[in-house]
């Protein structure tokens, strides 16, 4: 108090000429039309471009959101796209039956959307990791798309986040056929350029060419059918001679990865236990 007293002692001259300036400018503007009209404008010139500040701070905030829903909404468009395309292929069937089988497919599965918090592209392991965990729903196993298409699978699980192995890790092998052909083989990452992977052991009868596009299976018990992989650029011989080697342009942009979502399929348990069952019965049976 005896501090703020001295500072009020010692520029009172100053404080008092402030106060006196305040009451003369607000004098002037209340009680003059012309300068209350200037400052009246001036005002509201002030404000509108504040207002304008706000609301584009408040847009660019707002912009994850927008992606996340943008990606979670284009995702589900792919795959009533893919639904509508296998309905319309197969429009001389009974297609009420066909709808209601694959409206049932569509409500199979839900998905979790993610951030990626971290990523790499120019390792052989590459791993991404995301930013749900078991408390959201995630666990091991589960597929990982974006709203191009297939990121990877999910490795390991936290309560609140997530290692997923992308397509971009020479350990990852996943199940894809060629669209509209039928014929099927795994994706695999051999290193080097991300943009690039390639489909093996596509069987030589098959019938195919360069520009068609590689999705998803959903033979396995990790992606849906219908995920796009990528398109195809260049066709090889496999080392053996006996199938074919397809090279890939991925769909997806691992550079540039932001949001994600996980695919939480309701029936992936009991396929997976149906599965090892399978397996464990032929061990049993070798023995």
């Amino acid at each position: 108090m005896r501090n703020l007293l001295e500072f009020l002692a010692k520029y009172n001259h100053w404080l008092l000429f402030v106060f006196l300036e305040v009451i003369s400018v607000v004098l002037l503007f209340q009680y003059n039309s012309y300068q209350g009209s200037v400052w009246f404008s001036s005002s509201n010139a002030v404000a509108g471009k504040i207002y304008e500040w706000n609301s584009a701070v408040e847009s660019f905030f707002s912009l994850t959101r927008v992606n996340e829903k943008l990606t979670l909404r284009n995702f589900y468009l792919e795959r009533q796209v893919d639904q509508l395309r296998r309905l319309y292929a197969e429009k001389t069937r009974d297609t009420t039956v066909i709808e209601r089988n694959e409206l049932r497919f569509l409500n199979e599965y839900r998905l979790v959307p993610a951030k990626v918090v971290s990523n790499s592209v120019n390792r052989a392991d590459n791993l991404i990791t995301i930013n749900k965990g078991r408390t959201d729903g995630v666990e091991v196993d589960m597929g990982v798309a974006c709203g191009t298409g297939i990121v990877g699978i999910v490795y390991l699980v936290s309560d609140h986040y997530s290692v997923v192995m992308p397509v971009l890790n020479v350990k990852s092998r996943i199940s894809c056929a060629i669209r509209h052909r039928g014929y099927f083989g795994y994706l695999q990452w051999t290193g080097g350029d991300p943009a690039v992977a390639y489909v093996e052991d596509i069987p030589r009868h098959a019938r195919f060419k360069r520009g068609d596009w590689v999705e998803t299976s959903g033979y396995s018990s990790i992606f849906p059918p219908g995920v796009s992989v990528g398109k195809i650029v260049e066709v090889y011989n496999s080392r053996d001679g006996l199938s074919y080697r397809l090279k890939v342009q991925l769909s997806t942009d691992f550079g540039c990865l932001r949001d994600v979502c996980v695919i939480n399929d309701k029936g992936i348990a009991e396929r997976t236990r149906l599965l090892q069952a399978a397996v464990d019965s032929l061990k049993l049976n070798v023995k």
